[in-house]
């Protein structure tokens, strides 16, 4: 016998709402009391159980396709980064520096990018083959072709009983479409009212059944403008500080300039004709204070081609065999610093000038006229991501019972062009060596004039290459899952849901093999990391009806990984109750166990070193009394080195998230929820950033405090120049930030939303929602020693503390209209000295069906062109990864049905 489901009313009145006006014949049929069929059972996310309802024992967020176009959303990434429950400050596509500038990820609680479980289909993908800021592994989100997208389903806590490791902030489910009809363009374009960051995207989406066969296809091409740091007024240069050095000499022994005479007027058209002689304490040279947004892209570029493919063939009436595949193709380039040279940069950047009996040493940066446009130096990446699956699911013969058993193949590559200084480039400025002197300092005798002389386009080439790296990252899984009825109670079925994973995964990043063999201008060596790891996995869920208005949901799951000659298992379980007490209310509670096996670069990482695109020396400006927004040691660019190396004795991170919440649906046109949460992760693997590092050591020696656990840390990564150092003395020389497992970090908070549907004869139908999320507390602790830290009155956090949703949607015949304001709470300024005042947001659409085929839609984002000034840290002028530059967006968006 099938297992059969009782719509409630509370159901039928959530599933009417997420409907929105899911049209006047339904809800006229149900005026008249006409009898509707119960929709059928479907699984949602955090659950291998079928229901009727998308309400259960965790609070689920739904965004849905149509979401995506009427609240202006451009993508996938950028609906999901809008969450209010997305919290968690992440670097991306469009902030600028960053590891990964061609990808884009969430921090669902603030907990972290790779601490969000990211499924298509209820599957795994391929993480990114480059760790988010060189630390940790993720999944990016740029690659989904909004198209096919149905639904995308938000589940916000542990959920490792389900679906194993990574799953302890929440899980994202994907949830692409499974059949069309017909064929369908869509041709969508725009810019912005400020200039530059106009993007120009094609879909196309079709599909038919053919007798038993069900085929779907979709293909997206995209192109996307970069947006340049000096196509912004309030970005187009630097105000109120020192201008960027283009050219300078210094006498090593006194610390003093030496005096560059008419040059920089000889070179005074050079980044636009910005190019003067600044003279500052320790004397004159040439600058600009147009380098720096010159060269920086705060949009990177990007064409892309996504396609997706998947077929449902029905080989009985009780087993359908499953494929679908996925692949994109996506090239970007950005540019963050433009190409400087300063001498001796494989030693310690000095020389003993045989012309001048000192000790000197010169630096020289590029501008875009000499090399043939500023292009010319952006770095760019091919990345290739590729996803299969296919298997049979069905009913089991003779039973109630369903069963899935399929595999699951993801590749992701991605290729690198980086470009880079050849090791010739000191001979073209100093000429020969001549040797060194008696305590290992190179000898030239350079000509002064040859450091004045602009470099022609051909010049240029000679003194530079480009390194290529090629990165890679896949994972296969074997699964079978199956779910029934097992036995009933008073109260109603039992029913059960089980599954089996085996899976493994690995990664590879294989640098330029050049950069050891002395081609470029460095001495730092760059070794491959690669590494793979096994895992399997059993589970078990079930749903018991406790009362009748009473139910109850356990589940746990073991999961064992082996990796690095390691062996780790975990056992998972999460509970939950719903209690209706009334049909229009659901009461419900949750507590789960979570883990994530460490990221594998964690693991493998070889050691490696870097550097910064920019630091600040925090202790020095401290020290020396100067205003981070004037502090000639702030926001240095190149920034510091690092030196970073894995490590195979990591433990697992465990976590334990509860919650409580109430739902209230007194109709099918009004529903409220209120949801309680609270995640805490013991074990935490992390890296801490530079920037932080930087921090806390300033606080640490500026308050005298250099033996607690935190402050003895961070004075041991930071590793300076001896103050007696002829050159550079007392300046960062690295920073260490290997992994390690700190003692804890919790945080908690609340979910609010709300929706209601009001319709009328003369005036269509009205759907207003609204989303809040806040966090209420986060704490840390870095080392059992340490005191607990506040994290949300933390100057260093960057994660927003509360955010707010609301929208409004008019529907009227062939119209729909919405309006849709996102309030950002407060998040500290870009100094880290206080705290920024919240920022609201406008997004319009209007979507209007000229005729049975043909859509057309307008949107506009950030309606009233806002743009969140911050001059605390100086240029770029506004917080950035909080607030966007860019101002106002529109767009235009065409779409035509071919088909009945």
């Amino acid at each position: 016998m099938k297992t059969k489901f009782e719509l409630k009313p509370l159901a039928a009145g959530a599933i009417a709402l997420l409907c929105g006006a899911a049209g006047p014949a339904l809800t006229q049929a149900q005026e008249a009391g006409a009898v509707t069929a119960a929709p059928p059972a479907v699984v949602v996310t955090g659950s291998r159980i079928p229901r009727a309802s998308l309400e259960g024992p965790s609070a689920v967020t739904v965004i849905t396709g149509e979401d995506i176009t009427k609240q202006g959303y451009k993508n996938v990434f950028d609906a999901l980064s809008n969450l209010t429950q997305n919290s968690g400050f992440t670097q991306g596509a469009d902030y600028g520096n960053t590891f990964t500038p061609s990808a884009n990820t969430i921090s669902l609680r603030g907990l972290g990018p790779n601490h969000t479980l990211v499924l298509l289909n209820g599957r795994r993908l391929a993480d990114f083959p480059i760790a988010y800021e060189g630390t940790v592994n993720f999944t990016n989100l740029a690659n989904i072709p909004s198209s096919v997208v149905d639904r995308i389903e938000i589940l916000s806590g542990g959920a490792s009983a389900v679906y194993g490791s990574d799953a302890i902030a929440g899980v994202v489910n994907i949830i692409l479409k499974k059949q069309a009809s017909g064929l369908d363009v869509n041709l969508k374009a725009g810019a912005t009212t400020r200039g530059g960051g106009g993007d120009q995207r094609l879909q196309l989406t079709g599909g038919d059944s053919y007798g038993k066969l069900n085929a779907l296809f979709s293909a997206e091409f995209l192109e996307r403008d970069p947006l340049w740091g000096r196509e912004r007024d309030f970005m187009s240069a630097k105000v109120g500080v020192a201008p960027t050095p283009l050219l300078w000499r210094k006498n090593v022994d006194t610390g003093k300039y030496i005096d560059p005479g008419d040059t920089c007027a000889q070179l005074g058209d050079l980044f636009g004709g910005s190019t003067v002689k600044y003279t500052g304490k320790a004397g004159s040279y040439c600058a600009s204070p147009k380098v720096a947004p010159t060269y920086w892209t705060t949009q990177t570029r990007n064409s892309s081609q996504n396609l997706f493919g998947s077929a449902n063939y029905e080989l009985s009436p009780t087993t359908t065999l499953f494929a679908e595949a996925l692949y994109g193709q996506n090239r970007s380039a950005n540019n963050t610093r433009g190409p400087s040279w300063t001498s001796v940069a494989t030693a310690d950047t000095y020389f003993w000038n045989q012309n001048t009996k000192t000790n000197e040493a010169w630096n020289r940066y590029i501008s875009p006229e000499e090399i043939g446009g500023v292009q010319r130096y952006n770095r760019s990446w091919d990345d290739q991501a590729a996803s299969l699956s296919f298997g049979a699911k069905g009913a089991i013969p003779g039973t109630s019972w369903q069963y899935e058993a399929g595999y699951t193949a993801s590749l992701y590559k991605s290729e690198s062009h980086t470009p880079r200084a050849l090791a010739n480039i000191d001979s073209f400025f100093l000429g020969p060596k001549l040797g060194v002197d008696a305590d290992g300092v190179p000898i030239y005798a350079p000509d002064p004039a040859r450091l004045g002389k602009r470099l022609t386009p051909a010049e240029f080439d000679s003194i530079t290459g480009t390194a290529v790296g090629n990165d890679k990252s896949w994972t296969n899984t074997v699964s079978v899952s199956a779910n029934g009825e097992a036995f009933k109670l008073p109260a109603g079925p039992v029913k059960l849901a089980t599954v089996a994973e085996l899976g493994k995964q690995g990664f590879s990043n294989t640098p330029d093999p050049r950069i050891n063999q002395g081609y470029f201008n460095t001495v730092t060596p760059s070794d491959v990391t690669a590494g793979t790891r096994k895992r399997y996995a059993l589970g078990v869920e079930a749903n018991v009806p406790l009362l009748e208005k009473l139910d109850a949901t356990v589940a746990a799951r073991y999961d064992r990984y082996s990796f690095a000659g390691v062996s780790d298992g975990k056992l998972a379980y999460n509970a939950g109750l719903e209690w209706r007490p009334a049909t229009q209310l659901l009461l419900r509670a949750n507590h789960a166990t979570s883990f994530r096996a460490p990221d594998m670069n964690y693991i493998y990482k070889a050691r490696g070193t870097g550097y910064y695109s920019s630091s600040t020396d925090y202790y020095r400006c401290a020290k020396t009394g100067q205003p981070l927004d004037s502090c000639e040691f702030a926001n240095i660019s190149p920034g510091a080195n690092y030196v970073q190396a894995g490590s195979k004795d990591l433990r697992s991170e465990k976590g334990r998230s509860s919650g409580l919440g109430a739902v209230w649906s007194p109709s099918a046109s009004f529903d409220v929820s209120l949801d309680y949460w609270d995640i805490k992760i013991d074990d935490l693997v992390t890296n801490l950033s530079a920037d932080k590092l930087l921090r806390d050591e300033s606080n640490c020696r500026i308050g005298g405090d250099l033996t607690s656990p935190t402050c003895a840390d961070a004075i041991a990564r930071i590793v300076r120049n001896p103050l007696t150092a002829l050159n550079k003395p007392g300046e960062i020389k690295e920073i260490h930030v290997n992994p390690i497992n700190a003692a804890s970090t919790s945080v908690s908070g609340i979910d609010v939303s709300a929706k209601h549907v009001l319709r009328t004869q003369a005036y269509g139908v009205w759907i207003s929602k609204v989303n809040y999320s806040k966090t209420l507390s986060a704490k840390s602790r870095q080392f059992s020693g340490d005191d607990l830290k506040d994290d949300r009155e933390d100057l260093g956090n960057s994660d927003w503390r509360d955010k707010l949703n609301a929208s409004l949607t008019w529907n009227q015949g062939d119209w729909s209209n919405t309006l849709f304001l996102q309030r950002y709470g407060k998040v500290p300024n870009a100094a880290g000295t206080a705290f920024l005042s919240p920022t609201t947001l406008a997004n319009a659409s209007i979507v209007y069906k000229l005729n049975q085929r043909t859509t057309l839609s307008v949107a506009v984002n950030n309606l009233f062109n806002k743009v969140k000034p911050d001059t605390s840290g100086g240029w770029p002028y506004y917080t950035v990864g909080n607030y966007s530059p860019t101002g106002r967006q529109g767009w235009v968006e065409l779409n035509y049905h071919f088909g009945s």
